[in-house]
């Protein structure tokens, strides 16, 4: 049989109860709309199920007052042959900094454990440092449980080649990763270059090594991306349900399963099987929109992420900024700007919380004068806190950071940080709430947010005020 004609079948992980409605709908998807069709995707043939991870995690716990971690142990009751998939920050977890090795190591323990079966990691700005602890951990943990993804933050500039992303690709791989993931956060990633970098990252892995796609559907690119890097030996793709994708959200799996079908990719994945489960995420659409936090602009195509090279969210929180500010006229001026601080950082990928780091700079640049004011997280990236960036740093900014005397750091930003678990163990334990190491993991990852659900926890097990979730100021028995 010829190469060509070899069959190479690709697998489909599919997003729905994750990415999809953290994309589209703020991730307030509830658990009670979960649980009737689990069964039934468990049964489709998917690679794997996102579900847990990402935002998922802190809207549970602050909108949902439902602990993560029995979803997640609730969703392994119904996924018997699906693995689950989680994504993680690597050494920020799911939180919004660095923590300590104890803490990473414990979390991606419990997150296996507790049923995770992917773990997808990856570092905003791609330093593989910044993901050691938890690859090791993965790979401590998880043998013969849980595949090690590490993924690259896809970006465009002048230090993001090809040959950038092969490089890394092969790091990421000799540090134990099972799976290569191409993150295309911001659908920046071009069908042709799709094309260029999967086949050339595939032809400097193992066999073994499987590359698994990720792009969203922003631009109206989503799906030729996805076809283009099947073409160029993409072993995995990962796409949303119709009811939650497209837009901003990933590509829709049915036309992506019905394109494939009949080819030497044919995904196996029989679309009556999937329409039953389609109607019922229709009804979570209708749900969600009903409450306001599915509005059809997400669906619209907006090519302002090409142009600008600015993802959607951060596109909102620029212009959340102005208007608070009373300056939306302004937008375009810190578009424009955008690049430029970018540029003088190193070149980061524009994804949390760099893209708001970077964003945040832009607007106080337009608004007050190019570095005038420089705020304390852009200090903190220049000054090497988040880790190492890509590209070069302007020097200028660098001299107006350090001015008072900071020092730039060279190290691994985690090789500052002292043990963190016994502390937070005792935190947790002295406050009265503690009942599993879980809670721990939820206190490290959000204290305040964590408390009020620990206090409407302690409420509702004593079977006293319903309602202290809305009034975390109150004193309540635990």
């Amino acid at each position: 049989m010829s190469e060509n004609t070899q069959t190479k079948k690709v697998y489909i992980t599919d997003t729905i109860l994750r990415d999809a409605h953290q994309s589209l709908a703020a991730t307030r998807m509830k658990w009670e709309e979960m649980e009737p069709v689990l069964s039934q995707l468990d049964d489709i043939g998917y690679y794997s199920l996102e579900a847990w991870g990402g935002a998922t995690f802190d809207t549970c716990l602050r909108y949902l007052n439902e602990d993560p971690w029995d979803r997640l142990r609730n969703l392994k009751k119904y996924l018997k042959k699906t693995p689950i998939q989680m994504l993680l920050r690597g050494q920020n977890l799911l939180g919004y900094r660095h923590y300590a090795d104890d803490v990473v190591e414990k979390f991606v323990d419990k997150a296996i454990e507790n049923g995770v079966g992917v773990i997808r990691v990856f570092d905003a700005l791609n330093d593989p440092r910044n993901l050691e602890t938890s690859m090791k951990a993965i790979k401590k943990y998880g043998q013969g449980k849980c595949v090690c993804e590490a993924a690259i933050s896809y970006t465009t500039s002048p230090v993001h080649t090809t040959e950038y992303f092969v490089k890394l690709a092969k790091t990421f791989e000799d540090m134990g990763a099972d799976n290569i993931c191409i993150k295309d956060m911001a659908n920046l990633l071009l069908p042709f270059t799709a094309y260029d970098v999967v086949s050339q990252i595939k032809a400097e892995l193992r066999p073994e090594t499987k590359v698994h796609i990720h792009t969203h559907n922003t631009t109206g690119t989503g799906d030729m991306i996805n076809l283009m890097a099947v073409n160029a030996g993409a072993d995995i793709i990962d796409c949303a349900l119709s009811p939650l994708g497209n837009g901003t959200s990933n590509p829709a799996t049915e036309p992506m399963v019905a394109t494939l079908k009949g080819t030497k990719y044919d995904t196996g994945i029989d679309i009556n099987k999937l329409l039953p489960i389609i109607q019922h995420f229709n009804g979570v659409a209708a749900r969600l929109e009903k409450d306001g936090f599915l509005n059809a602009r997400v669906r619209k195509i907006d090519i302002n992420t090409l142009l600008y090279q600015v993802p959607g969210g951060m596109l909102s929180n620029l212009i959340s900024q102005l208007k608070s500010a009373g300056k939306e006229d302004k937008l375009m001026e810190c578009l424009a700007e955008v690049p430029v601080v970018r540029k003088d950082c190193g070149y980061p990928p524009l994804v949390t919380p760099t893209s708001q780091i970077v964003g945040t700079q832009a607007v106080w640049n337009v608004l007050m004068g190019r570095y005038k004011t420089i705020t304390a997280q852009y200090k903190d990236l220049i000054l090497g806190k988040y880790g190492a960036v890509a590209g070069e740093i302007n020097p200028e900014i660098r001299e107006m950071c350090t001015k008072n005397g900071e020092q730039v750091i060279t190290c691994r930003p985690a090789d500052l940080l002292s043990d963190e678990m016994e502390k937070l163990t005792n935190e947790v334990k002295e406050a009265g709430f503690y009942t599993k190491e879980e809670d721990v993991l939820s206190y490290a990852l959000f204290p305040e947010v964590s408390t009020n659900y620990f206090k409407w926890r302690a409420a509702r097990d004593n079977g006293v005020d319903k309602d202290m979730a809305a009034n975390p100021d109150k004193v309540y028995p635990v």
